[in-house]
C-alpha cells in the first residue's frame, strides 16, 4: 500500500509483541524511503508490526487484526521486500549497527541445520518463474524445487544456519528437508557478509568456527584451512578409521578442543529462538517468501540487542 501525496501521520498501537520503541529506533533509519514510481509508503511500523504478529501466531493472512490496516496491503509489502532483497539489506544493515558498536560476538560462530514441517498446500506453485512484484523486469532468483523436500512425514524443508556468540543469526541457507548439512557449509559460510560502517569489504570471516560431526569432510576442512579459519568439528569414527587405513596418505589427524566444543550449543539455542516464529505454511510456496519469514524473524533477533 502507498499515497502519492504528503506522508500520512498514522497513529500506531503498540500491543503486546509489537516493536517497542527502542527496536523501531534501530530499525527505522534502514527502512526504504520510497514505494517506487513516485509513491511514498503508508505506516511501516503498523504493517511490520501486522507481518510479526502473523508470524508470532501463524494465522492465515485474510484473519489479520484490522489494528495493522488492510490485510492485503501487509502481505504484499511481506511479500515484495522478499522477492526484491529488502528484507536482506535490513538485516545486513542491523547487523552492520551492532558490529559497529562491538556487539557481535566473533571469537565463535557455529553452523547447524534445523527441519521445518512445511504446510500439505506449500507445494504446488506455478513452474513460470516469478517476478518481483511492481516490476516488469527481472526474474526472481529462487530454487527450481521451491526449497520442498518430500518423505514419509510429508513436506519438509531445511535451514542451515550460522549463529554469533550472542545467540543472533549471521547467516542462513534454506534447502529442501532431505539435503545434507556437510554440503551447505560453504554456502552458508558465503553468505556472511557484515558491512563496515567506516568503509572497506565486509567482514566474511570468524575468528573460530564450531560443528558437528555432519559437518566433517576433507572438502570442509581443505576450505576452512584455505581462509585460515580455525574450527573444531569432531571427525567420525568411520572417517577416522579410513584415515587411519591410508597411513600417511590419510593426512594428520584433526585437531579437536572439548571446551570450545561446548560452546556449540549457542547455535542450538539461536535455532530454538528462530524457531517460534517461522514456519512455512500455505502462503509460502515460494522459496523466497519463506526465506524473507526466516528473514524477518533473524532482523527482531538483532534489534533486540
Amino acid at each position: 500500500g502507498r499515497v502519492t501525496g504528503p506522508s500520512v501521520d498514522v497513529s500506531v498501537v503498540v500491543g503486546r509483541g509489537d516493536l517497542s520503541d527502542e527496536e523501531w529506533a534501530r530499525l527505522e533509519p534502514h527502512l526504504p524511503r520510497s514505494a517506487g514510481r513516485g509513491g511514498r509508503w503508508q505506516c511501516h511500523r503498523r504493517g511490520i508490526n501486522g507481518i510479526l504478529f502473523r508470524q508470532r501466531t501463524g494465522l492465515p493472512w485474510p484473519d489479520l487484526p484490522s489494528r495493522f490496516g488492510k490485510w492485503k496491503t501487509v502481505h504484499d509489502r511481506h511479500r515484495r521486500w522478499s522477492a526484491d532483497g529488502t528484507w536482506e539489506r535490513i538485516l545486513r544493515a542491523v547487523q552492520a549497527d551492532a558490529d559497529a558498536e562491538g556487539l557481535i560476538d566473533w571469537s565463535m560462530v557455529s553452523v547447524d541445520s534445523t527441519s521445518c514441517r512445511a504446510h500439505q498446500h506449500a507445494a504446488g506453485a506455478h513452474s513460470r518463474p516469478p517476478r518481483v512484484p511492481g516490476r516488469r523486469s527481472t526474474p526472481v532468483p529462487h530454487r527450481t524445487d521451491e526449497a520442498l523436500g518430500r518423505s514419509k512425514g510429508g513436506l519438509t524443508c531445511k535451514i542451515h544456519l550460522a549463529g554469533e556468540g550472542e545467540r543472533r543469526p549471521l547467516a542462513f541457507v534454506i534447502t529442501p528437508g532431505q539435503w545434507g548439512d556437510a554440503p551447505q557449509l560453504i554456502p552458508v559460510l558465503e553468505q556472511i557478509r557484515v558491512p563496515r560502517q567506516a568503509g572497506g569489504h565486509p567482514r566474511t570471516r570468524p575468528d573460530h568456527l564450531g560443528g558437528d560431526k555432519a559437518y566433517s569432510s576433507r572438502r570442509n576442512r581443505r576450505y576452512l584451512r584455505r581462509r585460515q579459519i580455525k574450527h573444531t568439528i569432531p571427525e567420525p569414527r568411520n572417517q577416522r578409521a579410513n584415515r587411519q587405513r591410508r597411513g600417511s596418505k590419510g593426512g594428520r589427524p584433526t585437531g579437536f578442543d572439548r571446551e570450545i566444543y561446548r560452546r556449540r550449543n549457542e547455535v542450538e539455542r539461536t535455532i530454538n529462538r528462530l524457531n517460534i516464529s517461522v514456519r512455512r505454511d500455505s502462503y509460502d510456496k515460494r522459496a523466497y517468501g519463506f526465506h524473507g519469514t526466516v528473514t524477518v524473524a533473524s532482523i527482531r533477533l538483532w534489534l533486540g540487542t
